[in-house]
């Protein structure tokens, strides 16, 4: 079947087009060029005044693992806050701040998102992570694989093991667990926890292993570098949300020593100690460091005001931050001897002073960072705020005026605390293609994804141009996933099931010769049973799997 898209105003940053009317066609679920043999359109959509993107790609979203479930279960009330009238969804399926695996699926599809990416898969609890995103309709998905606090790889750092043999314990955890990325929460801090330690900077040392946060983050960066894996370590970094930690950030970025890194929920790591309440922004200095070190790239994690949950595994900083939790309910666990995991509920108030600065220094990262190409959409979701909350955070970045509306209204001490008013910057179709669609599927490594040029899989938004960017960004009027029609004027019309995107670097198989004995006397899960394998993530019908080539490899 041959698809056409006619005369829609198309904004491809990867195909070096901004803002460019053009045809696009489809067939067997990919772009292909404009025939020229005479073959008849099957099936033609007139977008002549409208705008075409490639679909959306959230490339950091808790939408898969135990700390969900645990969010959902604590959280019963939260059940009720959804919007959305039951008879949208074909099967039982809730939740505001902590969608169910199912309604995740229909609101991002709803807001021309065709693929996100989970950046917290536990190795022990993959295959529980993996389940509910292969629960989750539309989109494709993929995971970024904890390490960094788990106790095998502290053991290899304590006894002095070379580079090469953590590359092959990296490479065999991606292969086992089913990721295309590594990521690090709190290097070292959650380990340390569990030896009741209650904070851990970058150059202090784990208690009980005597290895500190920069000596794992050195050596994962590296292990990810010589791997070939295309997206950075991604990284947790120290002391998150403590006033001051802006130092540690910037002592993180100089630390890795020129490796690719990724900072995440970067807006929670940029916190100053000035002013009467001893917290501050440190937005500007945040910005100008990765500005000036083109290896580091950054997602924001911007807070907006309302109630939502915050999920993580830095049971450390959730431990801390349990006093503040709105219900007055929260959770700490252990997990093993991998890491753990905190649930605190949390309301954002824009008349408290520290949420209030907290969104302002979120705003201001976003738009004091240079490159599109190295700053990302995102709220940590749910820990800033439901993913839904998307399409206004859209319309602060694109309209001074509103954003400026908005900071008038926030806890005016917090106004005098910002230099948001006096930033100009609005952001550009553009830049938010860059940023939501193309850099994200580069920063990843999707070969094939956020792009409309021929070859490139049909994941493509349809939006009608509005003045109010909100609204506009909420309901686009078409959505297609691989190439066939999903949404509808914001309405989900047929149900497809993504792929999961992975990678497969080599690694030495002898790796395991230590690693059976290990998990036979400290974990409650066999070795065999610890590895996925390609076809439990198929088996069930519900997608695919795609391995993405390292780089250099062909």
């Amino acid at each position: 079947m041959l698809i056409k898209l006619t005369g829609g105003t198309v904004y491809d940053p990867a195909s070096g087009i901004d803002g460019l009317q053009q045809d696009i066609f489809i067939q067997d679920g990919r772009i292909v060029e404009a025939p020229t043999d005479g073959r008849p359109v099957d099936k033609e959509y007139d977008l002549r005044g409208k705008v075409v993107m490639s679909g959306a790609i959230d490339m950091h979203t808790h939408i898969g693992g135990g700390k969900g479930n645990i969010a959902r279960t604590l959280l019963p009330e939260d059940h009720r806050m959804d919007p959305v009238p039951r008879t949208q969804i074909t099967r039982s399926g809730n939740g505001h701040a902590m969608p169910s695996t199912y309604v995740a699926g229909y609101r991002y599809a709803e807001m021309g998102y065709t693929a996100c990416f989970e950046p917290a898969v536990l190795p022990i609890n993959a295959r529980q992570a993996h389940m509910e995103m292969g629960d989750t309709p539309i989109v494709d998905k993929g995971g970024y694989v904890m390490l960094g606090s788990d106790d095998f790889l502290l053991r290899m750092l304590t006894a002095n093991k070379d580079q090469k043999a953590i590359n092959d314990y990296v490479a065999w955890t991606l292969n086992a667990a089913k990721g295309i990325g590594i990521k690090v929460v709190n290097a070292g801090g959650i380990n340390a926890f569990k030896f009741n330690q209650r904070k851990l900077d970058l150059d202090e040392k784990n208690s009980h292993y005597d290895v500190t946060p920069r000596q794992i983050l050195q050596t994962l960066a590296r292990a990810v570098k010589e791997l070939g894996i295309t997206h950075p370590l991604h990284v947790h970094g120290c002391n998150l949300g403590v006033p001051g930690n802006v130092d540690t950030t910037l002592n993180t970025i100089q630390g890795v020593e020129g490796l690719p890194m990724h900072l995440t929920h970067i807006q929670f790591h940029s916190y100053g100690t000035e002013g009467d309440f001893k917290f501050s922004s440190g937005a500007a200095q945040i910005a100008e460091a990765i500005n000036n070190n083109k290896n580091i790239t950054a997602d924001v994690g911007q807070i907006l005001f309302g109630q939502t949950v915050t999920a993580s595994g830095d049971n450390m900083r959730q431990h801390a931050n349990h006093r503040f939790a709105s219900p007055n309910k929260w959770v700490c666990m252990d997990i093993e001897c991998d890491a753990g995991c905190g649930v605190v509920p949390f309301k954002y108030r824009d008349q408290n002073f520290v949420n209030a600065l907290q969104w302002a220094i979120g705003l201001e990262i976003f738009l004091l960072v240079e490159d599109p190409w190295r700053i990302f959409l995102t709220t940590d979701h749910p820990n800033g705020a439901p993913f839904t909350s998307y399409p206004h955070l859209i319309r602060l970045l694109m309209d001074r005026s509103f954003r400026n509306d908005m900071l008038a209204t926030i806890h005016p001490e917090a106004q005098k605390m910002t230099t948001l008013a006096s930033i100009d910057r609005e952001y550009t179709f553009n830049e938010i293609a860059i940023m939501t669609r193309a850099g994200a599927a580069r920063i990843i490594g999707l070969k094939d994804r956020g792009a409309l040029s021929a070859g490139n899989f049909a994941d493509i938004t349809v939006y009608t141009e509005n003045a109010d960017r909100q609204a506009m960004f909420t309901k686009p009027d078409y959505v297609f996933k691989d190439g066939e029609l999903v949404v509808q004027d914001g309405q989900v019309v047929k149900v497809t099931w993504g792929t999961t995107h992975i990678v497969k670097p080599d690694y030495d198989l002898s790796i395991e010769k230590d690693l059976k004995p290990y998990f036979d006397k400290y974990l409650t899960m066999k070795l065999g049973n610890f590895k996925i394998s390609d076809d439990e993530i198929s088996e069930d019908g519900r997608g695919s799997l795609t391995a993405h080539p390292l780089r250099g490899a062909a």
